[in-house]
């Protein structure tokens, strides 16, 4: 086995056992409102899931109301430092990040990591997925690598993430796997699912590299077809999508996303939020955002999430060297 797929495969196995992790037990208290902050554009994983995180908590009743704020810039690193420089008038705000918090760090895209802020709770997984147009000529993602093959120059990827960043870290690992050279892999960033679509759908792209529940809206509609899925096996949430496994692609990953605070926020209030969320999990309000999304419940709170945030560190490092990234 090599070291990328065990590397993968190491991604997909922490973030599954972080599923047998204990709930911790808080009192029963609502939370007045929250304001998620969402550090990247509209229509992305990010907005996804800080909205979809706040409709289930205010429908279920654990929360009393929530807003809704997309601050862009610095690949995240924009919404972090606002975040660290306005703690002390931010106490009601969580930050939605994922991946892609550890990876920038790494980088230097922004001089902050996870340490700088209060870890309140890895929430979900969303698989990734990479699509192309609905009336694309490319079928399956072996048909994606032959055309990168024959015109390497005209047949880019684009995401909604910096260059180095997840999108762009997801499809080199498909393109490593399928023997490709994933350094000379043309890669377009965009800020945001909504603007890397539309990139898509102009053809300025040929390929989109996105959060799976991104992807299952757009293909449910009729604008693009999923040609691979990140996932071990087929996910409920839209079963017509093929896995890379499936196609001979030995590819799979999860990325986690979840919830931070400002640093200094007090115990109380980080135990009201880790309470709210830990709640959420057992209403049908919940479920309904889950599965229409196709996300994996991961529930890391407090300390396990940092645990959880160390090992990425080490597990994405390690790979990012072997792509040539760091």
């Amino acid at each position: 086995m090599t070291l990328m797929k065990m590397t993968r495969r190491v991604v997909l196995a922490a973030a599954a056992a972080s599923l047998s992790f204990a709930t911790p037990t808080f009192a029963d208290e609502v939370v007045d409102s929250i304001h998620f902050l969402i550090p990247g554009g509209a229509g992305g994983g990010w907005d996804g899931t800080a909205r979809g995180t706040g409709e289930a908590l205010t429908k279920a009743g654990l929360v009393g109301s929530a807003s809704y704020e997309n601050m862009s810039g610095g690949g995240g690193g924009k919404a972090i430092g606002y975040l660290i420089e306005n703690a002390d008038s931010n106490h009601g705000t969580l930050m939605v990040n994922s991946t892609p918090i550890v990876i920038r760090s790494l980088t230097g895209v922004f001089p902050q990591n996870f340490r700088d802020l209060t870890l309140v709770a890895g929430t979900i997984g969303d698989y990734a997925a990479l699509v192309v147009p609905a009336d694309s000529a490319i079928q399956d993602v072996n048909g994606l690598i032959e055309a990168f093959k024959a015109d390497p120059a005209g047949t880019a990827v684009g995401g909604g993430s910096v260059p180095g960043g997840m999108d762009h870290l997801v499809a080199a690992m498909v393109f490593q796997a399928a023997g490709a050279d994933p350094v000379a892999l043309k890669y377009v960033p965009y800020d945001g699912g909504g603007k890397t679509m539309a990139g898509l759908l102009s053809g300025e792209v040929q390929a989109v590299s996105t959060g799976f529940s991104e992807a299952v809206e757009l293909a449910k509609a009729g604008e693009v077809r999923i040609i691979g899925v990140t996932a071990p096996e087929r996910v409920d949430a839209y079963a017509d999508a093929p896995t890379m496994v499936e196609q001979g692609n030995d590819t799979t990953f999860v990325n986690w996303r979840g919830f931070f605070a400002a640093p200094g926020l007090p115990a109380d209030k980080l135990a009201a939020y880790q309470a709210a969320i830990a709640k959420m999990y057992d209403t049908p309000e919940w479920e309904e955002v889950r599965a229409r999304n196709g996300w994996v419940n991961i529930h890391n709170p407090g300390d396990d999430f940092r645990t959880f945030l160390e090992g990425q560190e080490q597990v994405i490092g390690d790979l990012m060297k072997q792509l040539g990234f760091l």
